[in-house]
């Protein structure tokens, strides 16, 4: 499966220009993290004009983002603000094998492992502003970090509330425990 994006203008232009109001959709509602999102997946068999191998249907993911916010004060109202994205991808799998219901699932699936490594190494290690830019140090840092992230999920009794930036405080305040964790089997 594969998003197309914005560097691939003239094959997003197509894709959106398919006739979308004719084709059924599938629906699904999360109502998690204090707002509400309206998935819409709409599936068609691969135009030929597709130039990638192996494409076998084009999809288009409506995704309408709505939250509700409170303004404090005496006289406190209410305000709604909703989004909408949408997005085409190309998938290799036949409509028959991979209905829009499982391709939604895989979509989210994905994300799920995006939030899952890449939140962490964004916002507890600050990746994104790190000053190392030559030779192999980026690489050696970036395994290094998921090393950190992999033994602390490893080893915590529960993760979820343990939490990466405890852990690692943690492991600060005691650097012994760190090098057990790499020495013990």
């Amino acid at each position: 499966m594969l998003t197309v994006k914005g560097n691939q203008p003239g094959l997003r232009a197509r894709l959106k220009a398919l006739p979308w109001a004719e084709v059924p959709a599938v629906s699904s509602v999360d109502t998690s993290h204090g707002r509400r999102v309206r998935r819409t997946v709409k599936a068609v068999q691969a135009p030929k004009w597709v130039d990638f191998p192996g494409t076998a249907q084009v999809l288009q993911v409506r995704r309408t983002r709505t939250t509700h916010t409170r303004t404090n004060g005496k006289n406190s109202k209410r305000s709604t603000k909703r989004t909408t994205e949408v997005v085409y991808l190309i998938c290799s799998i036949p409509p028959e094998q991979a209905p829009p219901e499982t391709v939604a699932a895989w979509i989210q699936g994905h994300w799920a492992i995006e939030n899952r490594l890449h939140w962490i190494r964004d916002v507890t290690y600050d990746e994104d502003r790190h000053q190392l830019r030559t030779g192999s140090g980026p690489q050696v840092m970036t395994t290094l970090r998921n090393l950190a992230i992999s033994l602390i999920r490893t080893v915590c009794d529960d993760p979820t509330t343990t939490g990466i930036a405890s852990a690692n405080r943690a492991m600060t305040r005691r650097p012994t425990k760190a090098v057990k964790l790499l020495t013990t089997p």
